[in-house]
């Protein structure tokens, strides 16, 4: 999970819809400083445009979305977020998702309205429960926010991310049922 979890306003100055693919330049725009920090995300330092393109829009019953700013930010991309099954077959009624914010957005609620949106989405498509694989636990807003919103940590595996500047930290497996 992003760096960029945080607590809900009391007014949203945004709508979350599905992105389309006109959206990717502002969602990449978003991506790529997260990915090249390495600081939350178990993605390649060096992930390119295509391959975060591929990864990040998912088909049916998953599904990528942003927060779109209103009124003095209208238009503007503030988060993105991503829904998917966790796994296929037997698993397949679990849905996992990820978040991203701007970082000239974070502290505003982005993360948490976007987490709240694919939660109703995951109901909606019929998943059953929600899982994070990977939250990095180094990620302190993250946690607080997914804790607040249900999740809980099942476990924690110790040194399973590496941290460019904290070294090896665990990684949480987060778990909410729908």
């Amino acid at each position: 999970m992003s760096a960029n979890a945080e607590a809900e306003p009391t007014v949203a100055a945004w709508d979350i819809r599905e992105a389309s693919g006109q959206d990717w330049p502002a969602i990449w725009e978003i991506l790529e400083p997260v990915v090249r920090a390495g600081e939350t995300f178990t993605w390649d330092l060096d992930t390119t445009q295509d391959q975060a393109r591929e990864r990040w829009f998912k088909r049916a019953p998953g599904q990528t979305f942003v927060a779109v700013g209103r009124g003095g930010l209208d238009g503007v991309v503030l988060g993105t977020g991503e829904l998917h099954a966790n796994q296929g077959g037997g698993g397949s009624h679990v849905a996992n998702a990820g978040y991203m914010v701007h970082p000239a957005h974070g502290g505003k609620g982005v993360a948490r309205a976007l987490c709240a949106y694919s939660l109703d989405a995951a109901r909606a498509a019929g998943f059953r429960a929600m899982q994070f694989n990977a939250v990095v636990e180094s990620n302190a807003r993250a946690v607080a926010a997914w804790t607040s919103m249900g999740f809980e940590v099942l476990a924690t595996i110790p040194e399973a991310f590496h941290h460019p500047r904290l070294g090896y930290v665990g990684l949480h497996v987060m778990y909410r049922r729908l």
